[in-house]
């Protein structure tokens, strides 16, 4: 139950997160939050006291809450990673509802995936609606920095540079297509205009589809 109950905490922060995208110095309504959420006004304010207590939310009766800066750290950090999961639904060949799926797979990123996914997924910058990802915690800045520093997408390669490839987020039907020229292990060289060479092999790749190979450069 614990468990929920830190996932119905995680929802709160994320959402009052998404009223500070909008106006980063409004307090937010309780009545306003609940409609957001979908829950009742006196569900919202009895959470809404809760995280207030718990030091993530600044909560003045009658005026409305703001997140404090712990509280924003948080909603920030679950917000980053409901996007890049977002963004890994988008790559896969995934067919059901990307926003209800990443809501679920947000609670279960932690430091180390998080830093994982967005070395996996190219340090994306925005999700798949155009939407703006939020940089991450400093400390988790450092990590991913220097896993970038080694791994990238296929995309980034410069022309002429080489790189061995160590993740292939396309469906079977791709990896079949391309055969034995582009697998786990294959050795790939960009010779610009989306044209590579894999094994000895001239391969030409859209850019969505090179977004989706991650390489580790030579």
């Amino acid at each position: 139950m614990a468990g929920h109950f830190q996932e119905f905490e995680d929802e709160y922060l994320e959402t009052m997160y998404e009223f500070y995208e909008s106006n980063q110095h409004t307090r937010v309504r309780t009545g306003d939050l609940a409609q957001r959420l979908g829950v009742s006004p006196a569900s919202a304010t009895e959470m809404i006291q809760r995280l207030s207590a718990k030091g993530f939310i600044d909560y003045v009766r009658y005026k409305g809450a703001q997140l404090t800066e712990k509280g924003l750290n948080h909603g920030r950090t679950m917000k980053r990673r409901h996007r890049l999961a977002e963004v890994l639904l988008e790559r896969i060949p995934f067919n059901g509802n990307a926003h209800e799926t990443a809501c679920r797979l947000e609670h279960a990123i932690d430091d180390d995936l998080e830093v994982a996914l967005t070395v996996l997924l190219g340090d994306p910058e925005i999700d798949p609606s155009g939407r703006e990802i939020p940089h991450p915690s400093k400390h988790i800045g450092k990590r991913i920095m220097s896993r970038v520093a080694e791994h990238t997408s296929l995309t980034s390669l410069s022309t002429e540079n080489e790189a061995t490839v160590v993740g292939l987020l396309v469906s079977e039907e791709l990896v079949n297509l391309f055969g034995e020229h582009l697998v786990i292990g294959s050795v790939i060289k960009s010779l610009g205009s989306s044209k590579f060479e894999a094994n000895g092999t001239v391969i030409e790749l859209d850019s969505h589809l090179s977004d989706s190979i991650i390489v580790r450069s030579h």
